[in-house]
């Protein structure tokens, strides 16, 4: 039995396996430029976000129909629940299905198939997040959370992922004040390519409740102080960090130091199809790589339930926090 934890940093668009891929091209009659998944695979070697960006868009072309998302969502939630998620905050990419002439209604109802469904089939709850694409403009933003309004009873927050350097999170000040005025939970992107700078922009400026990535943080200690002393949440993504060349190899990963520092870090997949491993692989390779003990381990567990929006039931986070403090390790977790 693996580990109970929750998923906080998940671009659903992200999860799609070559396998999947090939199948939804098949079924929309998408052509695909790789010969087999073999050869797609061989793709997911990343310079850099921009150049993992690249392919993630290309391969959204297979996304037409609410079948499609909810097939997509579906496929996540069986893995994620194997590797002992019980709660996902998931993020999805509108922008990118509109400017493909696929509306948010499709895109939203498709992903409520499962997730509305996701207690009952894999025993996973969950919350959906609208993140704004920091490449695009302000205004698409804008629109793009105007034609979010009918689906906000599915909807619990905003993020901001994408191309993150010269993209700074002042840029998105208005969408997030009429964010937070319909009342949705606020997320971004901060300090994973772009500067300990955009943290604090992030918190100053979007008035962020927890920062996704966050990683270069380390850099500034006024800040790390400041993230200890509000208990901001980080949601890092080891596995994916390796990957885009953020840090060289997953040993030289600040996530130790960063939990001795008192910073309250979750462990997470973030586009896990391309990163080579979903949550449980996370957990599993900084507990091997890291050296972290079964009390870090634990700790990094609870800090996912208690970083986790799930204010508006309270009992469940406790009951999921009481499955982290009972668990008993074994020889391997994931």
């Amino acid at each position: 039995m693996p580990l109970p934890k929750a998923e906080l940093h998940l671009h659903i668009e992200g999860t799609l396996e070559p396998e999947l891929a090939f199948e939804l091209a098949a079924r929309n009659g998408v052509t695909l430029p790789y010969a087999d998944t073999e050869e797609l695979r061989k793709a997911y070697d990343f310079e850099d976000l921009q150049s993992f960006l690249n392919l993630y868009y290309e391969l959204m072309a297979v996304l037409r129909t609410e079948q499609d998302f909810a097939d997509l969502a579906d496929a996540y939630l069986a893995r994620a629940a194997a590797q002992g998620v019980r709660h996902a905050e998931i993020f999805f990419d509108p922008q990118a299905h509109l400017a493909r002439g696929v509306p948010m209604g499709t895109v939203v109802e498709g992903l409520w198939r499962a997730l509305g469904a996701a207690e009952e089939n894999h025993g996973v709850s969950t919350r959906l997040i609208l993140c704004f694409l920091r490449d695009e403009s302000a205004e698409s933003a804008l629109a793009t959370l105007e034609a979010a309004r009918p689906y906000l009873d599915r909807i619990t927050g905003v993020g901001l992922d994408s191309a993150e350097v010269g993209h700074p999170p002042v840029k998105f000040r208005e969408v997030y004040e009429a964010a937070a005025a319909l009342g949705l939970r606020r997320v971004a992107h901060a300090g994973e390519e772009g500067p300990p700078e955009y943290i604090t922009e992030a918190l100053d400026v979007l008035g962020v409740e927890r920062v996704d990535h966050g990683l270069r943080c380390v850099e500034d200690p006024a800040l790390v102080e400041r993230l200890v002393r509000d208990r901001v949440p980080l949601t890092l993504c080891p596995l994916s960090n390796v990957r885009l060349r953020t840090v060289d190899t997953l040993a030289d990963h600040p996530l130790p130091a960063m939990l001795d520092a008192g910073l309250l870090c979750t462990v997470n997949s973030d586009d896990p199809a391309y990163f080579g491993g979903y949550a449980g692989d996370n957990f599993t390779a900084v507990r091997r790589t890291l050296g972290l003990s079964e009390d870090r381990l634990r700790e990094l567990a609870r800090n996912s339930f208690l970083a986790s929006f799930l204010e508006d039931d309270e009992e469940r986070r406790a009951r999921y926090i009481a499955e982290v403090e009972a668990y008993e390790f074994g020889d391997a977790v994931s």
